[in-house]
């Protein structure tokens, strides 16, 4: 064990609230690691579904007649020219396409609408004064395979014609043009919106084609919840370790501290200073007859202090408990049983039966026979006893 008297006299004058103190340390430290360890931390993550719609617009035309190009009968598709003569008519398929991305899997579960819609447009510097809308097509589309398609023949032939009568009565006013717009509803159970393409359709004397430079199509994607993902995670073993070892070492050090605490604070604070005046200080046996003069001090320090004063040294009577300087016949004390004359005997223990019996006590009867017959007081005018008290005195 650790021999400091300083920390003898902490632990004396505090050593039970430390003692309280880490006790509820470690059980709080013991306590919060099983908490720890019987709530693992959960985290929750929203989980998320992406679908995405997407629309195109194809076109085909078969050829009726002979060219140097194509035979009759020719199918063309997603041309980007068709000729007036040989392909008069034009077949446009919208297509829409929902699919869930997450899964990667196609959505047959849904509701589309195209409607396709051919409008001529009059304008003058960029500003619309006149229009005229031909809806070519307006039906739910049939699904399979995640795909919404369906189709429309417009004569293009037709509208050709049209034209020209609208640039011959518009001509030196504004200019005419023709536009092709797809709208698209759709509703895919958990998203629903609409989608929009639209391009000029030009026309010549001799062709026509759709002024696009990518394929036409509109894409909008859709994300939404679809549940809540739970993770489980057990508190780092450090953090565990750390709390079982503080709880640990906090119960440890209160035993520690109720066992090493000593009792008196004044056996402490003695201690303490006879450590730090331990050159001083000598141990011996002090006679009771010693000097004449008999001073007691206050403290031990006060002791040291003459001993430096005086040049002597400290005898320490351990027995008597008692410090004291000799300076000729002036004894310089401390003790804490007090006065000089307390400290003659040294202090008795006694075992647990023994008693101290009154020297006025009277002895039962019992106990006095051990007495009976003993003359070694007796009648002065017996030969053998004692004539007084000064005759004692003088044999002894």
């Amino acid at each position: 064990m650790i021999d400091n008297p300083r920390l003898d006299l902490l632990l004396a004058r505090h050593g039970r609230t430390v003692v309280v103190a880490l006790v509820v340390i470690g059980i709080l430290a013991l306590a919060a690691t099983g908490w720890v360890v019987a709530n693992p931390e959960t985290e929750t993550s929203p989980q998320y579904a992406q679908e995405s719609v997407t629309s195109e617009v194809h076109t085909s035309a078969t050829v009726v007649e002979d060219t140097g190009l194509w035979s009759a009968g020719d199918e063309l598709s997603d041309s980007p020219v068709y000729l007036l003569n040989a392909t008069p008519e034009l077949v446009v398929a919208p297509e829409t396409r929902v699919a869930n991305e997450t899964a990667g899997a196609p959505v047959d579960d849904v509701t589309v609408t195209h409607r396709l819609t051919l409008r001529f447009v009059a304008d003058r510097d960029g500003e619309t004064f006149w229009s005229e809308t031909h809806e070519e097509l307006d039906a739910t589309a049939s699904v399979e395979d995640g795909a919404a398609t369906s189709s429309t023949t417009i004569d293009v032939r037709s509208y050709h014609d049209r034209l020209h009568r609208l640039e011959e009565a518009i001509a030196g006013v504004g200019s005419i043009t023709l536009e092709l717009h797809l709208d698209v509803e759709y509703d895919t159970g958990t998203h629903q919106g609409t989608q929009n393409v639209s391009t000029p359709l030009q026309l010549s004397d001799d062709a026509y084609w759709l002024v696009a430079d990518e394929p036409l199509s509109d894409s909008t994607p859709h994300t939404h919840r679809i549940g809540t993902e739970r993770t489980t995670h057990q508190q780092s073993p450090l953090v565990i370790g750390l709390l079982s070892l503080i709880g640990t070492l906090a119960l440890a050090g209160a035993a520690f501290v109720a066992h090493r605490s000593p009792a008196d604070v004044e056996s402490a604070r003695r201690a303490v200073h006879e450590r730090r005046y331990a050159e001083w200080i000598s141990r011996g046996s002090i006679p009771m007859w010693i000097g004449n003069h008999h001073i007691a001090l206050d403290t031990l320090e006060d002791v040291v202090d003459v001993a430096i004063d005086t040049n002597e040294r400290v005898v320490h009577d351990r027995q008597r408990g008692l410090f004291a300087v000799v300076n000729g016949d002036v004894v310089y004390y401390y003790s804490e049983r007090g006065l000089w004359e307390q400290t003659t005997w040294p202090e008795m223990d006694l075992s647990d039966g023994q008693s101290v019996v009154d020297a006025e006590q009277v002895l039962p009867p019992g106990e006095l026979s051990e007495f009976e017959g003993s003359d070694e007081f007796g009648d002065p005018e017996d030969a053998g006893g004692f004539d007084d008290d000064e005759d004692v005195w003088e044999r002894l």
